[in-house]
C-alpha cells in the first residue's frame, strides 16, 4: 500500500532533492525558473526573487486508497515562453508523482521486451530520430510534437529529483516506452511476430457511448477502459498549459486546457477519454488488425506513434474536421482504433440539433484512415456505441474483421456482437447520468442471454459492456482466449454531461466491475487467484469505491 506521506517536504534547491522517502500527499509546488536558466522547485508559497519567473502551478491530490483515483493539476504561465513551460509542467508531474511512476512502471513495463525485442527498440530509436530532425518551431504540427517531447523531458528530469531513495532510477527512454505501451504491441506484432505474446485473439478493449437524452436536453459522452488489472494505479489530470500555436504566433492553442483519465508517468491520457477548451471530447476503442499483410505499412521513417498524434490533435484542432484532418497526418498504424470527436460546442440543451459537425468517427489501420461526420446517424438514432468492431466496412474488411467473422461467427460481428445487441437494447432506457453509469458498468453475464457463448459454462462475463474475465472459471473451455479466466476486464468508467463539460469535468468509479446491481462484489487482490503472478504494486487491496466528480481548484 502507499504511505499516506509526508508531514513535511524540505527542498534543496541546488542538489534538486526532496528531502522525503514516501509518495506526496495533497501537495501543491510551483516550478520557478531562474536568470542562470536553471529550474527549480518551490512550495506553493514561494515568492520570487529577482529575475526569476514562476513557470507554472501543480496540485496533487493522492487519494488512490480512498477513490480509487489520483488527482494532478498542473497550470502554467502565459508569460513564459512555450518550452519552459512544457519543460516545468513535466518537472512538476514528476516531482510529485515520481515513487508512483515507478510502480506503474513495474506493473506494466518491467522487462517488458526493451532488451528481448532489438527490431522493437530499433525501431523507436530510428522514429524518435527521425522525429527530432523534423521539428520546426514555425510549423504549428512539429511545433507541438517538440512540445510534447520538452515534457517528456521534463517529468524525467523531474522523477530523478522526485524519486525516493530506494527506488530505482529510470531512463528518459523508459518514459517513452511507458507513454508508447498501447503503440508497442502492435510494433511487436509488425516486427517481431513471434514475441506477440501479449495479445489476447479477441480481445475487447474498452466500451464507449455517445447518448442524445430525450428533447436533446442533454448529451453524454463515456468510456469504460478494459485493460489488464495491473494497470489499475489511476491519475486524473488536468493540464492548463498556455501554449501558443507556433513559435511566432500569439495565439493561444484551442485545447490548451484539458481534462483526462491517465496513468502514472503519462502525458497523454492511454486509455484516451480527453475533455478540452476548444469545445471537443475525445475518446477511442481498440480495433485490431488480423491482416497481418498491412503490417508492412509501419516504417521508422515518415510516421508519427499514436499517442503523440492524438494529443498534437487535441491542443490544435478547433471542430470535429479539424481533428480528423491533424490526426490523420503521418499515420504510424500503431494503436489502431475507432475515435469519436464531439463538439460540445455545437451543442445546447433544449435546442435543435446541428446538421453536421457534431460527432465525427475515424478508424485506422496500418496505411488507412477513414472517417466521416456522422452527425445525422446520431440525431436519427439517438447514439453511437463504441465496442472494437470497425463500422466502416472498408476498414472492417481490411483488418481482417470479416475473416474473423466467417471463421469464429457473430462475435467479429460489428452489428451481432454481444456488446452491439446490449448496447441497442439498453441504451433507450437512459434518461439520466446516473443510469448512464448503470449501463456503462453493468455485467450479467450469467442471466443475459447476450453473454451466452459456445463455452463451459455456456456464458462469459467478457460478454458485457463491462467485462470481468476474472470470474470466468478457469476450468473452462472457451473457443477463443478472450473468453476465458484472465486478469482482464473493464477497470473505471467515465462520464460528462454538458454541464459537467464546461468545467472539464467528469464523473468517474475506478476499478472492476461490481456487475448488475453489484452483484458481484469488489475485486480484492487478496481473494484472487491472480495475486501472486500479477504485479500490482501500490493499487489498493480491494477496489470498492463509489463514483466521484472531482473539483478542480487551480
Amino acid at each position: 500500500m502507499i504511505s499516506k506521506g509526508c508531514a513535511l517536504l524540505f527542498f534543496i534547491v541546488a542538489a534538486w532533492t526532496i528531502q522525503c522517502s514516501a509518495v506526496l500527499k495533497n501537495q501543491t509546488l510551483v516550478a520557478v525558473k531562474r536568470s542562470n536558466g536553471k529550474f527549480v522547485v518551490q512550495p506553493k508559497l514561494y515568492i520570487t526573487k529577482t529575475k526569476e519567473l514562476i513557470v507554472g502551478r501543480a496540485k496533487y491530490t493522492h487519494s488512490i486508497n480512498e477513490t480509487g483515483w489520483s488527482f494532478l493539476e498542473i497550470r502554467t504561465s502565459p508569460k513564459v515562453k512555450d518550452p519552459d513551460q512544457a519543460y516545468g509542467a513535466g518537472l512538476l508531474e514528476g516531482v510529485l508523482t515520481a515513487d508512483l511512476i515507478y510502480y506503474h512502471w513495474e506493473n506494466t513495463m518491467k522487462g517488458y521486451c526493451t532488451e528481448a525485442c532489438p527490431k522493437v527498440k530499433e525501431y523507436m530509436t530510428s522514429n524518435k530520430e527521425w522525429i527530432e530532425s523534423n521539428l520546426n518551431a514555425s510549423d504549428p504540427y512539429w511545433y507541438q510534437v517538440g512540445l510534447y517531447v520538452k515534457q517528456l523531458d521534463g517529468l524525467h528530469d523531474g522523477y530523478m529529483r522526485g524519486k525516493s531513495k530506494d527506488v530505482p532510477s529510470l531512463s528518459w527512454d523508459d518514459l517513452y516506452w511507458l507513454n508508447a505501451m498501447d503503440d508497442l504491441g502492435d510494433l511487436i506484432a509488425a516486427l517481431e511476430p513471434s514475441k506477440a505474446n501479449r495479445k489476447v485473439q479477441g480481445s475487447g478493449s474498452c466500451s464507449a457511448l455517445v447518448k442524445l437524452l430525450p428533447g436533446n436536453t442533454d448529451l453524454l459522452v463515456s468510456h469504460v477502459t478494459w485493460a489488464g488489472y495491473e494497470s489499475m494505479l489511476r491519475i486524473q489530470k488536468r493540464y492548463s498549459l498556455r501554449f501558443r500555436q507556433s513559435e511566432s504566433s500569439t495565439k493561444l492553442i484551442p485545447g490548451f486546457d484539458m481534462s483526462f483519465s491517465s496513468f502514472p508517468g503519462g502525458i497523454q491520457s492511454g486509455d484516451d477519454y480527453y475533455l478540452m477548451s476548444s469545445g471537443l471530447a475525445t475518446m477511442e476503442t481498440t480495433i485490431e488488425n488480423y491482416n497481418a499483410s498491412l503490417w508492412s505499412n509501419i516504417q521508422p521513417v515518415g510516421q508519427v506513434l499514436e499517442f503523440v498524434r492524438a494529443m498534437v490533435a487535441n491542443r490544435l484542432a478547433k471542430s470535429p474536421s479539424d481533428w480528423v484532418d491533424i490526426f490523420k497526418k503521418y499515420n504510424s498504424g500503431t494503436y489502431n482504433n475507432q475515435w469519436m470527436v464531439i463538439n460540445y460546442a455545437a451543442f445546447r440543451p433544449g435546442e435543435s440539433l446541428p446538421s453536421r459537425d457534431l460527432l465525427y468517427v475515424l478508424e485506422q489501420m496500418p496505411g488507412y484512415i477513414l472517417y466521416d461526420d456522422l452527425t445525422e446517424h446520431l440525431v436519427n438514432h439517438s447514439y453511437w456505441a463504441s465496442y472494437n468492431v470497425p463500422a466502416f466496412p472498408f476498414i472492417f474488411n481490411v483488418s481482417g474483421n470479416y475473416d474473423m467473422q466467417q471463421r469464429f461467427g457473430n462475435w467479429f460481428s460489428y452489428t451481432d456482437t454481444p456488446r452491439a445487441r446490449i448496447f441497442a437494447r439498453d441504451q433507450g432506457k437512459i434518461h439520466c447520468d446516473n443510469c448512464m453509469v448503470h449501463l456503462m458498468r453493468s455485467n450479467d453475464y450469467r442471466n443475459d442471454p447476450e453473454s451466452a457463448c459456445q463455452c463451459d459454462p455456456p456464458f462469459s462475463a467478457e460478454n458485457a459492456i463491462s467485462a470481468r474475465n476474472d470470474l470466468n472459471p478457469a476450468n473452462g473451455t472457451y473457443p477463443i482466449a478472450a473468453l476465458g479466466h484472465r486478469s482482464h476486464g473493464a477497470t473505471d468508467v467515465k462520464i460528462t454531461t454538458y454541464r459537467l463539460f464546461h468545467q472539464l469535468q467528469f464523473k468517474s468509479v475506478s476499478g472492476p466491475t461490481q456487475g448488475t446491481d453489484d452483484q458481484f462484489g469488489p475485486f480484492c487482490w487478496s481473494k484472487s487467484d491472480f495475486a501472486d503472478t500479477v504485479r500490482h504494486v501500490g493499487q489498493p487491496d480491494c477496489f470498492d469505491f463509489a463514483p466521484v466528480t472531482h473539483q478542480w481548484l487551480l
